[in-house]
């Protein structure tokens, strides 16, 4: 099990783009992070004291970079940059994450490739009560540099 990393040690982010607060573990096959919805959480809405529940998509996608970057530093190897391709079955049974909710982002492989695609079936839950699941396809080439120029 790989813990013990700061968030932004695991993420090819920069602030004010990560938008997870911990980084929780990482497993061969999962990882785990938390996020608090208040009012300085990135796209939180003033009037409706919540964050819109689309931007799960992006917690998710988050965790899954966290499960990569975690791995590559546990490995020795520097984090690299990933692109979210797509995401199926995003159904949140929430229109909004209200303030003062913890968030529970978790991400567990379904399956990856050589070539760098792969797919992970995600959830986002509230004190064990899951709130959103979703399937998302992501792609970590070798050397990103070429996919950002073409």
């Amino acid at each position: 099990m790989i813990t013990g990393y700061p968030i932004e040690q695991v993420l090819p982010h920069a602030q004010p783009m990560i938008l997870l607060d911990e980084f929780i573990e990482a497993g061969a096959e999962h990882a785990v992070c938390k996020v608090n919805i208040g009012a300085d959480s990135a796209f939180f809405d003033a009037a409706s004291r919540s964050v819109p529940a689309y931007v799960g998509i992006e917690y998710m996608a988050q965790t899954v970079a966290a499960y990569a970057g975690a791995h590559k530093l546990a490995a020795g190897d520097s984090v690299r940059l990933g692109f979210l391709l797509g995401c199926r079955k995003y159904q949140p049974q929430v229109p909004a994450f209200a303030e003062g909710a913890e968030l529970s982002i978790s991400a567990t492989k379904v399956v990856m490739d050589e070539s760098g695609l792969s797919v992970f079936d995600c959830q986002i839950a509230q004190r064990g009560e899951v709130l959103v699941n979703a399937k998302l396809n992501v792609f970590e080439p070798e050397d990103y540099r070429i996919w950002l120029t073409e």
